[in-house]
């Protein structure tokens, strides 16, 4: 997420191609997405950092986690942007055209928490469906234990020193030229591109 060589954030790279999501993701949202949204966070971000050195040699999650030393003039500018490029670096990764499934430890834990994998994917899909505006839903470690929430904007749980470890994106960026105001659509798709085994090696890596 970000290159020492030139003092600069950059997009990450893609693990697949545009169109590997079909037909669940289509090709023209992920050219946008990530092309276009993704981009734009990213280039804003660097502008933000014009004139603070120190802040352009700290990964991105650093200032997120530490937003109350950022400086007051480029403050939100910083956490709107670094939370842009951060949120959407998180959430490339957790898709993938590859099929998988919770398993082992990480099933353990979803069953522990929220009774079974259908019961989670239900409170986590409706966390996702009812955040008003823009926003994302997150499965999270909080305190060694899972938890289901929501953020506005580009707003991250890492601010709250929460760890995510699943994130879907609904801003209607991510969803509108394919399933317009469908927002409840693209969540029933979405669980089809999941990349389990990115969540669970998340788990596993913080629990």
């Amino acid at each position: 997420m970000y290159n020492i060589f030139d003092n600069m954030y950059q997009l990450p790279k893609l693990d697949y191609q545009f169109d590997a999501l079909e037909p669940f993701i289509d090709k023209a949202t992920m050219e946008v997405h990530y092309g276009k949204h993704h981009q734009t966070y990213v280039n804003n971000l660097n502008e933000a950092l014009t004139g603070y050195p120190l802040l352009q040699n700290k990964d991105v999650e650093e200032l997120l986690k530490n937003t109350s030393s950022l400086p007051e003039d480029a403050k939100t500018k910083i956490i709107n942007n670094g939370g842009g490029h951060y949120n959407h670096s998180l959430y490339w990764k957790f898709m993938s055209p590859n099929k998988s499934s919770p398993e082992g430890e990480f099933l353990d834990a979803l069953k522990n928490t929220f009774g079974d994998l259908d019961t989670f994917k239900e409170k986590f899909s409706n966390m996702g469906l009812g955040q008003f505006g823009s926003g994302w839903g997150w499965l999270v470690i909080n305190s060694g234990k899972l938890e289901i929430l929501s953020t506005s904007n580009q707003n991250s749980p890492i601010s709250e020193n929460k760890i995510p470890i699943l994130g879907i994106d609904v801003w209607e960026h991510a969803y509108y030229l394919k399933y317009q105001n469908r927002r409840s659509d693209y969540i029933q798709a979405w669980w089809k591109v999941v990349n389990w085994n990115q969540t669970a090696s998340l788990f596993l890596k913080n629990r």
